[in-house]
């Protein structure tokens, strides 16, 4: 059975723009591109001069063809100074990595899209060490869930099952709802220890 009400699970509430920052960059995924650009306009209404001091990496969700390229658009129509788009989530990462490798003090993080997305940022803001007063997350997207197997120390991406066989030792694994921030996953712990084949039904859960 999942466990619910578990303290570690990430809690995330609607981006706001800080304009006490002076440096601002944003990361988004998918339908991040909402709350983003809804940041931007936040901060051309408050305080139009930051967003030359705005950066936006984003990942547009190829699923949705004709509605991605109008993402792209409206990201190009906004007073951002630096708008850079990646083809896959590993290609965004690094670049995050490098620019939180140059950023200055004053710096504000800005993180939109599925919790999978939200999670391997924060990762990299962690080890940066970001602090939460410089850092806000929207989720939004599928609900899908990286999986940690704590027996062969494996991940597998895109879980949408309560029970999900690990990529590596194929273990039928329970999600359960205690996430690692270290990790950016949930952890997923062998469902059939005690009773070997007595498997919970197969259902999608994480939509």
């Amino acid at each position: 059975m999942l466990v619910t009400g578990i303290k570690s699970k990430p809690v995330y509430a609607p981006l706001q723009a800080d304009i006490h920052g002076q440096y601002h960059l944003m990361l988004g995924m998918g339908v991040g591109a909402g709350p983003l650009l809804r940041v931007i306009e936040e901060m051309r209404n408050a305080a139009a001069a930051s967003l030359k001091n705005t950066r936006v990496l984003f990942v547009p969700d190829r699923g949705n063809g004709p509605a991605a390229a109008g993402e792209r658009e409206r990201f190009t129509a906004a007073a951002v100074e630096h708008v850079q788009e990646f083809a896959t989530i590993p290609a965004l990462l690094e670049q995050f990595r490098t620019t939180l490798g140059q950023s200055l003090m004053g710096t504000r993080l800005y993180v939109a899209g599925p919790e999978s997305f939200i999670g391997l940022v924060m990762k990299i803001a962690l080890e940066f060490n970001l602090n939460k007063d410089e850092i806000r997350a929207e989720e939004c997207g599928t609900l899908a869930r990286r999986v940690y197997c704590i027996h062969c120390r494996a991940t597998t991406e895109n879980v949408r099952t309560n029970i999900v066989r690990c990529v590596s030792c194929d273990r039928w694994l329970l999600v359960r709802d205690h996430y690692s921030r270290r990790l950016a996953a949930y952890m997923g712990v062998m469902a059939d220890a005690e009773a070997p084949g007595e498997l919970p039904p197969l259902k999608e859960v994480f939509l």
